[in-house]
């Protein structure tokens, strides 16, 4: 052991995670490297030329490289972190103004709760002055929500309960056809399931620019923490940035999820069977509840909360 007091320890696996979520965020507010003919500063690799952190950026894939930069300045240049995302922020807000899509008011705050949760405060982004002045996020949500007739989910909801009515060797299957028509329903571009080197996925989306992984089980029992291990560790094998949907017709333990979520960064949302039944009843949209339920966890860690919690807190 000797020695052990000299070994640098890095970033803890809270400041990843964190680091990692503010990387999605910051992802759509700049171009990695401008175009040759542009700005060249209105480019992630332009910020940290200007801010003195050009040792840090990478290139080459660009979410990589936005996590690499981030990691590396608050590792090695903390006094410097806050300085570069205030000035991603600034300059990305000239890019998205110039493309018709502004930083919303809602977008800021989340940037700022993830900030707090490294130690940091930037006053010019908690500027009441500054948050009053963008616009609010509920209008363009309200777009983004994928509209779906009374026809459509009635069809669901019908498929959904003769599910219950077959030979238990058939559930499985048609439940993963109710969930590949509920995904292209809603517009998430589903993939059917596939196998990687031995290992079953059962499918993914995509939503709002994120890939989620899916897996999905209709079982007569609550899903405990050994089965989200394994569905973690599958998601976790892929990119960095990879999300999970874990669907449990018949939800989770109790005992599982609080085992699951403790003293861990989460990647994975869960649905339950009543979650779904309030999707295809119309109390929320499949979109929706994805949204609330990743915000959620990338809050407090939470991997369940139930759409019916959701519905109550509006």
């Amino acid at each position: 052991m000797q020695g052990l007091g000299l070994l640098k320890m890095g970033l803890s696996l809270k400041q990843t995670q964190t680091i990692s979520e503010v990387a999605e965020f910051l992802y759509a507010l700049l171009p990695g490297q401008a175009h040759p003919f542009a700005d060249q500063s209105i480019s992630f690799a332009g910020v940290a030329k200007d801010i003195g952190l050009a040792q840090f950026w990478k290139g080459g894939s660009k979410r990589p490289a936005i996590t690499a930069l981030l990691e590396n300045t608050l590792d090695q240049r903390s006094d410097k972190f806050c300085s570069l995302v205030l000035e991603i922020v600034r300059r990305g807000m000239k890019y998205r103004g110039s493309k018709g899509t502004s930083i919303s008011k809602e977008e800021i705050l989340t940037l700022n709760n993830l900030i707090k949760e490294l130690g940091f405060q930037i006053p010019e982004l908690w500027d009441e002055g500054f948050l009053g002045s963008l616009p609010r996020e509920t209008v363009e949500q309200e777009k983004k929500t994928t509209q779906v007739t009374p026809e459509q989910l009635n069809e669901l909801r019908n498929s959904l309960l003769s599910i219950e009515k077959l030979q238990p060797q058939q559930r499985g299957f048609e439940f993963e056809r109710f969930l590949n028509t509920l995904f292209h329903t809603f517009n998430l571009e589903p993939r059917s399931s596939f196998r990687l080197q031995g290992e079953q996925i059962d499918g993914s989306i995509e939503f709002e620019n994120h890939t989620y992984l899916i897996e999905a089980k209709y079982h007569s029992t609550p899903v405990g923490q050994s089965d989200l291990l394994i569905f973690r560790s599958k998601v976790e094998g892929k990119a960095t940035w990879s999300r999970g949907i874990f669907i449990s017709i018949s939800s989770f333990t109790e005992d599982g999820l609080a085992a699951f979520s403790k003293g861990r960064p989460t990647n994975l949302i869960t649905f339950s069977g009543q979650d779904l039944f309030f999707i295809v009843d119309g109390q929320m949209s499949l979109d929706q509840a994805i949204r609330l339920k990743s915000r959620r966890a990338a809050e407090t860690g939470e991997v369940m909360v139930s759409v019916y919690q959701l519905l109550v807190e509006q």
